[in-house]
């Protein structure tokens, strides 16, 4: 598998286990060598794995988690092992912006950082999926 599938493959899963409330599959997906920062829609930034996946344990028991879904994902490295991917979430009929920061770990890809904040509106092209290195 390219890293570029790879690391895309580790975004769809962090939106997979979100669909699907699997708060293991969360908590295998971020980092646990790395620092890690959570900044939800109009959350203050959660530091520190602890914050961010107690964040994640209250947002997916709640009767109200949202279905999302990802869009437009695009890969950005800015090195070997350091990548953005950014993307649409989906909720109902709006619309969020999102980053999500991998790094490459022995165990593969996992999240350091995702921030989502409302979007201006839908993607034009839901399905567009990219990839490109940052010079």
């Amino acid at each position: 598998m390219s890293e570029e599938a790879a690391v895309l493959f580790a975004n769809d899963t962090f939106y997979n286990a979100f669909t699907t409330r699997d708060l293991r599959a969360l908590e295998e997906l971020w980092s646990r060598e790395v620092s890690v920062v959570c900044v939800h829609p109009g959350w203050a930034p959660l530091l520190g794995r602890d914050a961010v996946m107690e964040s994640w344990a209250a947002i997916l028991s709640g009767p109200s988690s949202p279905d999302i879904a990802c869009r437009q994902a695009k890969a950005h490295f800015l090195s070997d092992d350091i990548c953005f991917v950014t993307c649409y979430e989906l909720i109902g009929d709006g619309a969020l912006v999102a980053t999500n920061i991998f790094v490459k770990e022995a165990t593969g890809w996992r999240l350091v950082h995702h921030q989502a904040s409302p979007a201006a509106g839908p993607p034009s092209d839901p399905g567009t999926r990219t990839s490109r290195r940052l010079q």
